[in-house]
């Protein structure tokens, strides 16, 4: 049965690093029985089996010490399917699809075409109606249930996140080898890339360092930070008339275009990014071949990464860069929504189901399971200093046994630790100060059934188009003739359903 012991006090906040790719060990609603039957009324405290398609981002699943530890809290028996991160897209969507689901499934991509088809064609429980039940999930503020909702259903439990957590990770010893201050303005930023590439930041005089490194992920590549820094709206643009933009027809756009481009002409930007994974980008900055990593919450793994290798390393944290006004701003990835936990009807047939499984999801924010899928066990995986800070015992224990599920707690906001890494620490308070100007995306609570229907592959248009305009294969023409056919295809329609949609929640 439960239990209610965990009565330490958490202060500033902490974000487990993921990394990797995941082996898929199964799919379907089938392994394990229920712990409901349709004539059951709910029962909070009722011995529950249930199945769980997760997305995770390790190099295997995890063991089973903190499982063991969640089930005998949520009085549970959970069965976990893991999806490798680096294929969702393909098994999710296969899985909505074939109708191959579980009790819960972890939904990420709310963006995707085929993800929100799904969620509005009836096949998942609106639980909107019950989250008020709840200790914890009554919590989830109204801004998050409205950016988490689709066509005004909220069809499952938002995965609460910072709302903005972008910002880089700089070489400190090589900014003060070369005598260069931490950037705050691009101007200022382009020199360091500059200087990382062509200046020897490493002293061992070989030309053998790039400033950026970057990956082919193009919205958590430098690109999408960069076009925040130069002011471009998140996603879409909206004026006070309810007229929609989408962020890759402003000027502010297409600065960030020919800024990148520029870094790619002459070197500073790593020149194989179009293919480079997300692991290869943290390997390249870990062995000091670049020196500018953007994804300021990986600080910690990237040290991590570079034991061994660069014992010296030292790097710095960076959120603030401004065009040189002084005003800042950093993208929000869905508005403080990180996904979904969603319950299919197919497999959650009765409220009573539903009600024992949100029960679950609740006991999960609790302080001591969250402590369980973020540090494991006290004395075993970490302990906490004389200051009060979380430190990590065994770190490759830790990667076994606890990573894997930190991707899986619902809320990564309703508490907090210090972290014992003061550079971890910093990245962290930064991200909170992210808050302050964060740029929300205005699409994210819409629906627009051309979005949902071609969504995915008019996306490709302008990630392909981006690429292409970086690497200097098009010219600003041949980019806002991209703009053009990803109008012509549909996008011009998703414009006029989104203000529609706008029109409609905001009389």
């Amino acid at each position: 049965m439960k239990k209610k012991s965990f009565k330490r006090t958490l202060a500033i906040s902490i974000a487990v690093l993921l990394t990797g790719t995941l082996v898929l060990t199964g799919c379907g609603g089938g392994a394990a029985e229920k712990g409901a039957d349709a004539n059951q009324t709910y029962d909070p405290n009722s011995a529950l089996s249930l199945t769980w398609l997760n997305i995770l981002h390790t190099a295997s699943p995890p063991t089973d010490v903190i499982q063991k530890k969640i089930e005998e809290y949520t009085n549970t028996k959970v069965t976990f399917n893991w999806v490798p991160d680096a294929s969702k897209e393909e098994r999710i969507t296969t899985a909505l699809a074939s109708g191959q689901l579980a009790d819960i499934v972890t939904l990420t991509l709310l963006d995707n075409s085929s993800v929100r088809s799904s969620l509005k064609s009836g096949l998942f429980w609106d639980v909107s109606p019950y989250l008020d039940d709840y200790e914890h999930l009554k919590e989830i503020p109204q801004e998050v249930r409205k950016a988490a909702s689709i066509g005004g259903g909220l069809y499952g439990v938002p995965f609460q996140k910072d709302l903005a957590r972008g910002g880089l990770v700089i070489r400190k010893d090589w900014l003060d080898r070369l005598g260069l201050k931490v950037p705050t303005t691009l101007d200022e930023l382009y020199e360091v890339a500059r200087a990382f590439t062509e200046d020897d930041p490493d002293g061992n005089g070989k030309d053998d360092t790039v400033g950026f490194g970057d990956r082919s992920d193009l919205r958590y590549s430098s690109f999408k930070t960069i076009s925040s820094y130069f002011g471009a709206p998140n996603g879409w643009k909206v004026d006070e008339q309810g007229k929609f933009t989408p962020e890759f027809d402003t000027p502010e756009y297409m600065e960030a275009l020919n800024y990148s481009r520029k870094l790619y002409e002459n070197g500073y930007l790593i020149q194989d990014f179009a293919v480079t994974a997300k692991s290869d980008q943290q390997q390249q900055f870990a062995q000091g071949k670049t020196g500018i990593y953007t994804g300021m919450i990986d600080i910690a793994n990237l040290k991590n990464l570079a034991k061994g290798i660069q014992d010296g390393m030292q790097v710095v944290p960076v959120n603030k860069i401004s065009k040189g006004d002084g005003q800042y701003h950093i993208w929000s990835e869905g508005n403080g929504v990180g996904g979904l936990l969603a319950f299919p009807k197919s497999e959650v047939k009765t409220e009573a189901e539903l009600k024992r499984l949100l029960q679950f999801v609740d006991d999960l924010i609790d302080e001591e399971v969250y402590m369980y899928m973020t540090g494991g066990i006290e004395g075993v995986h970490y302990e906490f200093d004389g200051n009060e800070a979380f430190k990590k015992l065994d770190q490759d224990k830790w990667q076994a046994d606890v990573q894997p599920f930190s991707s899986s707690r619902p809320s990564e906001v309703t508490y907090s630790l210090k972290d014992a890494d003061p550079d971890k620490d910093l990245a962290n308070q930064l991200v909170k100060e992210n808050a302050e100007f964060a740029v929300l995306d205005p699409s994210v609570p819409l629906d627009s059934a051309t979005a949902n229907e071609k969504g995915t592959e008019l996306d490709k248009i302008i990630t392909d188009a981006t690429i292409m305009y970086i690497m200097g294969q098009i010219d600003e023409n041949g980019f806002k003739q991209a703009v053009q056919n990803w109008k012509n295809a549909g996008g011009g329609q998703i414009i006029s359903e989104y203000e529609a949609a706008y029109k409609s929640s905001n009389p």
